[in-house]
């Protein structure tokens, strides 16, 4: 079993406060605080960072079944907008939008349509972030 490691640290009330993300394999550290979360301000945010897990865990798993169905995958590029909303029990992410854009060779839209959303539904970020709504939208470049 695969474990990934990494920490955040929190310093001071949740307005004023500000924190630390850092990955445990080292090439990611950010700041973060109540503005780059909750409204335009510079630093990350959680939903900034499990888009990016999202995105690159969906277009493994697309090239990956891709390359099972006997094509070749010259390029994948994937953006994933992930939804943060304040409802009556507080925030919670609500959806993410997963956008990607391919050039595989030799495939027709509705066979690149079907392995994109079986990719998906069975990347496993995806499969952890059940609760929330994923939408797929998926283009092939020339």
């Amino acid at each position: 079993m695969k474990k990934r490691t990494a920490t955040a640290v929190w310093t001071g009330g949740i307005k004023d406060g500000k924190g630390k993300l850092e990955l445990g394999s080292g090439p990611f550290n950010g700041e973060y605080s109540f503005p780059s979360r909750f409204e335009e301000a510079e630093g990350t945010n959680p939903e900034e960072l499990i888009g990016a897990a999202h995105a690159g865990c969906f277009s493994m798993a697309l090239s990956a079944d891709l390359t099972r169905a006997g094509y070749t995958v010259d390029e994948i590029q994937t953006e994933a907008t992930v939804s943060l909303e304040k409802g009556e029990s507080g925030h919670s992410i609500t959806r993410i939008k997963l956008l990607t854009k391919a050039r595989v060779k030799d495939i027709d839209m509705d066979a690149f349509s079907e392995i994109a959303t079986g990719a998906k539904q069975n990347c496993p970020v995806s499969r952890a972030l059940g609760a929330v709504d994923i939408y797929l939208e998926a283009h092939l470049l020339k």
